[in-house]
Protein backbone atom coordinates (compact mmCIF):
# COMPACT_ATOMS: atom_id res chain seq x y z
CA UNK A 1 0.00 0.00 0.00
CA UNK A 2 3.12 2.51 0.73
CA UNK A 3 4.37 1.59 -2.39
CA UNK A 4 0.78 2.71 -4.17
CA UNK A 5 0.75 5.84 -2.39
CA UNK A 6 4.07 6.71 -3.12
CA UNK A 7 3.84 6.42 -6.93
CA UNK A 8 0.37 8.40 -6.31
CA UNK A 9 2.59 11.25 -4.81
CA UNK A 10 4.78 11.37 -7.58
CA UNK A 11 2.26 11.15 -10.13
CA UNK A 12 0.90 13.92 -8.70
CA UNK A 13 3.03 16.77 -7.50
CA UNK A 14 -0.25 18.52 -5.49
CA UNK A 15 0.15 15.64 -3.00
CA UNK A 16 3.70 16.03 -2.20
CA UNK A 17 2.10 18.10 1.25
CA UNK A 18 0.03 15.62 2.41
CA UNK A 19 1.52 13.23 4.84
CA UNK A 20 2.60 9.66 3.38
CA UNK A 21 0.49 7.92 5.88
CA UNK A 22 -3.12 9.71 5.23
CA UNK A 23 -2.66 8.74 1.33
CA UNK A 24 -2.04 5.26 2.36
CA UNK A 25 -4.87 5.14 4.81
CA UNK A 26 -6.93 6.17 2.02
CA UNK A 27 -5.74 3.74 -0.20
CA UNK A 28 -6.83 0.71 2.55
CA UNK A 29 -9.80 2.52 3.09
CA UNK A 30 -10.61 2.60 -1.12
CA UNK A 31 -9.22 -1.53 -1.28
CA UNK A 32 -11.29 -2.64 1.31
CA UNK A 33 -14.36 -0.95 0.18
CA UNK A 34 -13.94 -2.89 -3.41
CA UNK A 35 -13.17 -6.30 -1.31
CA UNK A 36 -15.90 -6.10 0.73
CA UNK A 37 -18.39 -4.99 -2.00
CA UNK A 38 -17.56 -7.72 -4.26
CA UNK A 39 -17.53 -10.36 -1.93
CA UNK A 40 -21.21 -9.23 -0.68
CA UNK A 41 -22.34 -9.39 -4.52
CA UNK A 42 -20.80 -12.58 -4.91
CA UNK A 43 -22.47 -13.81 -1.72
CA UNK A 44 -25.62 -12.56 -2.33
CA UNK A 45 -25.49 -13.85 -6.56
CA UNK A 46 -24.13 -17.36 -5.43
CA UNK A 47 -27.39 -17.98 -2.91
CA UNK A 48 -29.52 -17.48 -6.58
CA UNK A 49 -27.18 -19.77 -8.26
CA UNK A 50 -27.60 -22.58 -5.04
CA UNK A 51 -31.15 -22.43 -4.98
CA UNK A 52 -31.03 -22.23 -9.00
CA UNK A 53 -28.78 -25.31 -8.94
CA UNK A 54 -30.80 -27.37 -6.87
CA UNK A 55 -34.12 -26.74 -7.95
CA UNK A 56 -32.54 -27.79 -11.26
CA UNK A 57 -31.55 -31.08 -9.66
CA UNK A 58 -34.65 -31.17 -7.53
CA UNK A 59 -36.62 -31.32 -11.11
CA UNK A 60 -38.16 -27.83 -10.50
CA UNK A 61 -37.76 -24.17 -11.17
CA UNK A 62 -36.37 -22.36 -8.20
CA UNK A 63 -36.90 -18.70 -7.55
CA UNK A 64 -38.71 -16.85 -10.30
CA UNK A 65 -40.55 -14.31 -8.72
CA UNK A 66 -38.84 -11.26 -7.83
CA UNK A 67 -37.30 -10.11 -10.99
CA UNK A 68 -36.37 -11.53 -14.30
CA UNK A 69 -35.73 -15.18 -14.07
CA UNK A 70 -35.51 -14.56 -10.00
CA UNK A 71 -32.58 -12.88 -9.82
CA UNK A 72 -33.00 -10.37 -7.42
CA UNK A 73 -34.16 -12.76 -5.12
CA UNK A 74 -31.22 -12.09 -2.91
CA UNK A 75 -31.81 -8.51 -2.46
CA UNK A 76 -35.49 -9.69 -1.26
CA UNK A 77 -33.87 -12.40 0.99
CA UNK A 78 -31.25 -9.53 2.63
CA UNK A 79 -33.95 -6.68 3.22
CA UNK A 80 -35.67 -9.45 5.04
CA UNK A 81 -33.33 -10.76 7.22
CA UNK A 82 -32.20 -7.03 7.88
CA UNK A 83 -35.94 -6.17 9.18
CA UNK A 84 -36.33 -9.38 11.10
CA UNK A 85 -36.16 -9.08 15.04
CA UNK A 86 -32.72 -9.16 16.46
CA UNK A 87 -33.54 -11.53 19.54
CA UNK A 88 -30.61 -12.20 21.85
CA UNK A 89 -31.95 -15.30 24.48
CA UNK A 90 -32.19 -14.27 27.82
CA UNK A 91 -29.66 -16.45 29.39
CA UNK A 92 -27.05 -15.66 26.65
CA UNK A 93 -23.98 -14.01 27.39
CA UNK A 94 -24.98 -10.94 25.21
CA UNK A 95 -21.27 -9.60 24.52
CA UNK A 96 -19.62 -13.24 23.00
CA UNK A 97 -22.93 -13.93 21.63
CA UNK A 98 -22.88 -10.19 19.26
CA UNK A 99 -19.36 -10.68 18.78
CA UNK A 100 -19.07 -14.45 17.42
CA UNK A 101 -21.10 -13.77 13.99
CA UNK A 102 -18.56 -10.93 13.09
CA UNK A 103 -15.44 -13.10 13.84
CA UNK A 104 -16.46 -15.54 11.65
CA UNK A 105 -17.29 -12.86 9.07
CA UNK A 106 -13.88 -11.04 9.59
CA UNK A 107 -12.08 -14.74 9.49
CA UNK A 108 -13.92 -15.58 6.01
CA UNK A 109 -13.26 -12.52 4.44
CA UNK A 110 -10.22 -11.06 5.62
CA UNK A 111 -8.44 -14.01 3.22
CA UNK A 112 -9.69 -12.09 0.14
CA UNK A 113 -6.77 -9.47 0.65
CA UNK A 114 -4.37 -11.95 -0.80
CA UNK A 115 -6.53 -13.86 -3.58
CA UNK A 116 -4.53 -12.97 -7.17
CA UNK A 117 -7.59 -12.17 -9.10
CA UNK A 118 -5.47 -10.99 -12.06
CA UNK A 119 -2.47 -9.71 -13.19
CA UNK A 120 -1.32 -6.83 -11.07
CA UNK A 121 -4.55 -7.04 -9.26
CA UNK A 122 -4.34 -7.97 -5.20
CA UNK A 123 -5.31 -6.05 -2.41
CA UNK A 124 -1.82 -7.40 -0.52
CA UNK A 125 0.62 -9.58 -2.28
CA UNK A 126 2.23 -10.56 0.89
CA UNK A 127 5.54 -13.11 0.99
CA UNK A 128 3.81 -15.12 3.03
CA UNK A 129 0.21 -15.16 1.31
CA UNK A 130 -0.62 -19.23 2.07
CA UNK A 131 0.37 -18.82 5.45
CA UNK A 132 -1.44 -15.46 6.52
CA UNK A 133 -4.52 -17.25 4.35
CA UNK A 134 -4.45 -19.95 6.63
CA UNK A 135 -4.16 -18.44 9.89
CA UNK A 136 -6.84 -15.69 9.39
CA UNK A 137 -9.38 -18.60 8.24
CA UNK A 138 -8.49 -20.06 11.93
CA UNK A 139 -10.45 -17.61 13.17
CA UNK A 140 -13.92 -19.09 11.66
CA UNK A 141 -13.11 -21.63 14.57
CA UNK A 142 -13.44 -18.85 17.22
CA UNK A 143 -16.21 -17.50 16.25
CA UNK A 144 -18.55 -20.89 15.95
CA UNK A 145 -16.93 -21.82 19.22
CA UNK A 146 -18.18 -18.73 20.86
CA UNK A 147 -21.40 -19.29 19.21
CA UNK A 148 -21.96 -22.12 20.24
CA UNK A 149 -21.64 -21.39 23.70
CA UNK A 150 -22.56 -18.14 24.45
CA UNK A 151 -26.04 -19.09 23.19
CA UNK A 152 -27.04 -21.14 26.28
CA UNK A 153 -28.47 -23.78 24.37
CA UNK A 154 -27.35 -27.30 24.03
CA UNK A 155 -27.85 -28.23 20.45
CA UNK A 156 -25.92 -24.81 20.19
CA UNK A 157 -23.08 -26.39 21.76
CA UNK A 158 -22.66 -29.60 20.49
CA UNK A 159 -22.90 -27.70 16.91
CA UNK A 160 -19.78 -25.69 17.89
CA UNK A 161 -17.50 -28.63 18.96
CA UNK A 162 -18.34 -30.27 15.75
CA UNK A 163 -17.79 -27.46 13.90
CA UNK A 164 -14.57 -26.59 15.62
CA UNK A 165 -13.08 -30.12 15.99
CA UNK A 166 -14.20 -30.31 11.92
CA UNK A 167 -12.29 -27.60 11.20
CA UNK A 168 -9.19 -27.74 12.97
CA UNK A 169 -8.87 -31.55 11.88
CA UNK A 170 -9.79 -30.85 8.06
CA UNK A 171 -7.25 -27.87 8.09
CA UNK A 172 -4.42 -30.44 8.44
CA UNK A 173 -4.91 -32.26 5.24
CA UNK A 174 -5.41 -28.86 3.50
CA UNK A 175 -2.20 -27.48 4.67
CA UNK A 176 -0.38 -30.15 3.36
CA UNK A 177 -2.32 -30.65 0.06
CA UNK A 178 -1.28 -26.91 -0.58
CA UNK A 179 2.09 -27.47 0.46
CA UNK A 180 3.60 -29.10 -2.76
CA UNK A 181 2.23 -26.29 -4.85
CA UNK A 182 4.63 -24.25 -2.47
CA UNK A 183 7.73 -26.71 -2.76
CA UNK A 184 7.26 -25.91 -6.58
CA UNK A 185 7.08 -22.59 -6.59
CA UNK A 186 9.63 -21.75 -3.80
CA UNK A 187 7.42 -19.30 -2.52
CA UNK A 188 4.55 -18.63 -0.09
CA UNK A 189 3.32 -15.46 -2.19
CA UNK A 190 0.05 -16.68 -3.83
CA UNK A 191 1.12 -14.19 -7.23
CA UNK A 192 4.71 -16.40 -7.14
CA UNK A 193 2.71 -19.53 -7.41
CA UNK A 194 0.31 -18.05 -10.28
CA UNK A 195 3.12 -17.49 -12.36
CA UNK A 196 5.29 -20.05 -11.73
CA UNK A 197 2.82 -22.05 -13.64
CA UNK A 198 3.24 -20.05 -17.22
CA UNK A 199 5.01 -21.28 -20.16
CA UNK A 200 4.16 -24.51 -22.15
CA UNK A 201 0.95 -22.94 -24.32
CA UNK A 202 -0.50 -21.45 -20.14
CA UNK A 203 -1.95 -24.61 -19.58
CA UNK A 204 0.90 -27.37 -19.27
CA UNK A 205 2.89 -25.48 -16.78
CA UNK A 206 -0.58 -25.56 -14.43
CA UNK A 207 0.67 -27.77 -11.45
CA UNK A 208 -2.28 -29.58 -12.08
CA UNK A 209 -0.20 -31.49 -14.26
CA UNK A 210 2.99 -31.07 -13.26
CA UNK A 211 3.30 -34.42 -12.00
CA UNK A 212 1.03 -37.17 -10.47
CA UNK A 213 1.48 -36.25 -6.89
CA UNK A 214 -0.13 -32.52 -7.62
CA UNK A 215 -2.53 -34.15 -9.30
CA UNK A 216 -2.96 -36.39 -6.49
CA UNK A 217 -3.27 -33.35 -3.99
CA UNK A 218 -5.71 -31.31 -5.84
CA UNK A 219 -8.13 -34.24 -5.52
CA UNK A 220 -7.14 -34.50 -1.40
CA UNK A 221 -7.50 -30.43 -1.28
CA UNK A 222 -10.70 -30.10 -2.68
CA UNK A 223 -12.14 -32.85 -0.64
CA UNK A 224 -10.52 -31.37 2.46
CA UNK A 225 -11.80 -27.90 1.65
CA UNK A 226 -15.03 -29.32 1.28
CA UNK A 227 -15.05 -30.33 4.99
CA UNK A 228 -13.49 -27.67 6.07
CA UNK A 229 -16.71 -25.09 4.79
CA UNK A 230 -18.92 -27.25 6.47
CA UNK A 231 -20.75 -28.43 3.24
CA UNK A 232 -22.84 -31.57 2.65
CA UNK A 233 -21.53 -34.18 2.40
CA UNK A 234 -19.69 -32.73 5.54
CA UNK A 235 -22.47 -30.56 7.21
CA UNK A 236 -22.54 -32.23 10.44
CA UNK A 237 -22.20 -29.01 12.60
CA UNK A 238 -25.73 -28.04 11.31
CA UNK A 239 -27.33 -30.95 10.75
CA UNK A 240 -30.91 -30.55 11.26
CA UNK A 241 -32.21 -33.40 12.22
CA UNK A 242 -29.97 -33.95 15.18
CA UNK A 243 -28.72 -30.11 16.09
CA UNK A 244 -32.17 -28.51 14.56
CA UNK A 245 -29.43 -25.69 13.08
CA UNK A 246 -26.00 -26.12 14.64
CA UNK A 247 -24.69 -23.25 16.23
CA UNK A 248 -26.26 -20.73 15.10
CA UNK A 249 -29.80 -22.22 16.21
CA UNK A 250 -30.73 -19.12 18.58
CA UNK A 251 -29.36 -16.56 15.47
CA UNK A 252 -31.84 -14.28 13.79
CA UNK A 253 -31.84 -11.02 11.48
CA UNK A 254 -28.41 -9.52 10.56
CA UNK A 255 -26.28 -11.76 12.96
CA UNK A 256 -27.48 -14.57 11.14
CA UNK A 257 -26.66 -12.87 7.91
CA UNK A 258 -23.11 -12.92 9.03
CA UNK A 259 -22.64 -16.82 9.33
CA UNK A 260 -24.57 -16.84 5.58
CA UNK A 261 -22.43 -14.97 3.95
CA UNK A 262 -19.51 -16.20 6.06
CA UNK A 263 -20.20 -19.84 4.51
CA UNK A 264 -20.18 -18.78 1.19
CA UNK A 265 -17.49 -16.15 1.31
CA UNK A 266 -15.07 -19.50 2.74
CA UNK A 267 -16.50 -21.54 -0.73
CA UNK A 268 -14.99 -18.71 -2.56
CA UNK A 269 -11.71 -18.59 -0.67
CA UNK A 270 -10.88 -22.59 -0.89
CA UNK A 271 -11.69 -22.36 -4.59
CA UNK A 272 -9.55 -19.36 -5.37
CA UNK A 273 -6.68 -21.06 -3.56
CA UNK A 274 -7.28 -24.14 -5.40
CA UNK A 275 -7.15 -21.65 -8.53
CA UNK A 276 -4.07 -20.11 -7.89
CA UNK A 277 -2.23 -23.46 -6.45
CA UNK A 278 -3.01 -25.87 -8.81
CA UNK A 279 -5.13 -24.67 -11.97
CA UNK A 280 -2.41 -21.75 -13.52
CA UNK A 281 -4.33 -18.77 -11.86
CA UNK A 282 -5.25 -16.10 -14.18
CA UNK A 283 -3.10 -17.88 -16.85
CA UNK A 284 -4.87 -18.57 -19.86
CA UNK A 285 -4.33 -21.46 -22.01
CA UNK A 286 -2.40 -20.15 -25.39
CA UNK A 287 -2.18 -16.90 -24.57
CA UNK A 288 0.38 -14.57 -22.50
CA UNK A 289 -2.02 -12.60 -20.62
CA UNK A 290 0.65 -10.34 -19.07
CA UNK A 291 1.81 -9.05 -22.86
CA UNK A 292 -1.41 -7.99 -23.24
CA UNK A 293 -1.69 -4.10 -22.79
CA UNK A 294 -2.26 -3.09 -18.80
CA UNK A 295 -6.07 -2.78 -18.64
CA UNK A 296 -7.29 -5.38 -21.21
CA UNK A 297 -4.89 -7.65 -19.12
CA UNK A 298 -5.97 -7.21 -15.89
CA UNK A 299 -9.82 -7.66 -17.19
CA UNK A 300 -9.13 -10.64 -19.06
CA UNK A 301 -6.72 -12.31 -16.30
CA UNK A 302 -9.87 -11.23 -13.68
CA UNK A 303 -12.22 -12.83 -16.02
CA UNK A 304 -10.40 -16.24 -16.59
CA UNK A 305 -9.49 -16.22 -12.40
CA UNK A 306 -13.01 -16.04 -11.93
CA UNK A 307 -14.49 -18.34 -14.49
CA UNK A 308 -11.99 -21.08 -12.90
CA UNK A 309 -12.75 -20.00 -9.41
CA UNK A 310 -16.63 -20.07 -9.71
CA UNK A 311 -16.81 -23.34 -11.71
CA UNK A 312 -15.40 -25.11 -8.37
CA UNK A 313 -17.53 -23.16 -6.29
CA UNK A 314 -20.55 -24.42 -8.29
CA UNK A 315 -19.23 -27.85 -8.38
CA UNK A 316 -19.54 -27.28 -4.41
CA UNK A 317 -23.09 -26.69 -4.95
CA UNK A 318 -23.69 -29.49 -7.19
CA UNK A 319 -22.25 -31.91 -4.25
CA UNK A 320 -24.42 -30.61 -1.75
CA UNK A 321 -27.27 -31.83 -3.53
CA UNK A 322 -26.19 -34.97 -4.70
CA UNK A 323 -24.77 -36.79 -1.84
CA UNK A 324 -25.78 -38.11 1.46
CA UNK A 325 -25.04 -36.60 4.89
CA UNK A 326 -21.84 -38.47 6.53
CA UNK A 327 -21.72 -39.99 10.40
CA UNK A 328 -19.55 -38.24 13.10
CA UNK A 329 -17.69 -40.93 13.25
CA UNK A 330 -17.00 -41.37 9.76
CA UNK A 331 -16.08 -37.41 9.09
CA UNK A 332 -13.38 -37.92 11.36
CA UNK A 333 -11.97 -41.02 10.82
CA UNK A 334 -12.04 -39.78 6.92
CA UNK A 335 -9.60 -37.00 8.29
CA UNK A 336 -7.52 -38.51 10.59
CA UNK A 337 -7.11 -42.45 8.81
CA UNK A 338 -7.35 -41.65 5.46
CA UNK A 339 -6.86 -37.57 4.24
CA UNK A 340 -3.65 -37.15 6.93
CA UNK A 341 -1.44 -39.70 5.88
CA UNK A 342 -2.49 -39.77 2.27
CA UNK A 343 -1.49 -36.06 2.23
CA UNK A 344 1.49 -36.34 4.07
CA UNK A 345 2.44 -40.05 1.93
CA UNK A 346 1.87 -37.38 -1.61
CA UNK A 347 3.97 -34.52 0.07
CA UNK A 348 6.71 -36.82 0.64
CA UNK A 349 6.55 -38.24 -3.16
CA UNK A 350 6.06 -34.43 -4.68
CA UNK A 351 9.43 -33.71 -2.60
CA UNK A 352 10.88 -36.72 -4.19
CA UNK A 353 10.31 -36.19 -7.43
CA UNK A 354 11.31 -32.67 -7.33
CA UNK A 355 14.65 -33.58 -5.96
CA UNK A 356 15.55 -36.51 -8.61
CA UNK A 357 13.94 -34.66 -11.57
CA UNK A 358 15.61 -30.92 -10.62
CA UNK A 359 11.91 -29.37 -10.23
CA UNK A 360 10.89 -30.20 -13.73
CA UNK A 361 7.42 -31.83 -14.55
CA UNK A 362 5.89 -34.44 -16.79
CA UNK A 363 5.22 -31.54 -19.57
CA UNK A 364 8.72 -29.89 -19.13
CA UNK A 365 10.27 -33.01 -19.79
CA UNK A 366 8.04 -33.94 -22.93
CA UNK A 367 8.90 -30.56 -24.19
CA UNK A 368 12.47 -31.09 -23.41
CA UNK A 369 12.53 -34.08 -25.91
CA UNK A 370 10.99 -32.07 -28.69
CA UNK A 371 13.74 -29.17 -28.26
Amino acid sequence: MESLAISLVDALPVLSGVPLWSITLLFMVVVAGIVLTFAMVYSGLATYVERKVAGDIQARVGPNRVGPIGLLQFLADGIKLLLKEDIIPAKADRFLFALAPYLVFIGSFAAFVVVPFGVGLIASDLNIGVYYLMAITSLVVVGVMLAGWASNNKWALLGGMRAAAQIVSYEIPVGMAILPAVLIAGSLSLQDIVRSQGGLFGLFGWNLFHNPFTFFSFFLYYVAALAETNRTPFDIPEAESELVSGYHVEYSGIRFAFFFLAEYGDMFVVSALATACFLGGWHVPFLDVEALPALWGNLFSLGVFLTKTLSLVVLMMWIRWTLPRLRVDQLMRMAWKYLVPLTFFNLLGVSLWLLLFHGEGIPQMIASLFG
